[in-house]
């Protein structure tokens, strides 16, 4: 039950008020489990389901395009969790396992399960997302040409 998150901390999490949260969850629209007390507890991927749906949080206030025509809600910038939803499907949670570089670009290397990610971003970006050792990230990818090999 470690992976479980309380309705108070899952409210936290995805930016809205604690009884937004139980309402959601009475309206049969969140999943929970309920302890033998009967209290109810979040998975961590239902919360991440929430946080992608975009159901989470305020509106958002902006949209950006990106190259390509992915397009990202963006909130205001300030508000805690500013990226609300993204329409690229390949995403990959992780764990940031490294941060090293100097200069302009620098190397965060993601744990996904017990594989490793290596991305190359731009100082300027670790400093606005805040990456250090420990925090959870999410890769995103988007590419034209994905190939898949296979060990013989």
């Amino acid at each position: 039950m470690s992976d479980l998150l309380t309705v108070r901390a899952a409210a936290e999490r995805l930016g809205v008020a604690y009884s937004t949260l139980k309402q959601w969850i009475y309206d049969g629209t969140v999943r929970t489990v309920r302890t033998r007390g009967g209290h109810h507890r979040l998975s961590e991927l239902e919360v991440q389901r929430l946080l992608l749906s975009g159901d989470a949080g305020p509106a958002p206030r902006a949209t950006r395009t990106k190259a390509g025509g992915a397009k990202a809600r963006v909130v205001a910038a300030g508000t805690k969790g500013s990226l609300v939803v993204i329409s690229a499907r390949n995403q990959l949670r992780g764990v940031v396992e490294e941060v090293r570089g100097d200069g302009l670009l620098v190397q965060v290397r993601l744990r996904i399960g017990d594989q490793r990610l290596t991305a190359v971003i731009t100082r300027d970006a670790v400093a606005e997302l805040k990456l250090k050792r420990g925090d959870e990230a999410v890769a995103v990818i988007k590419s034209t040409e994905v190939m898949v090999g296979r060990s013989r």
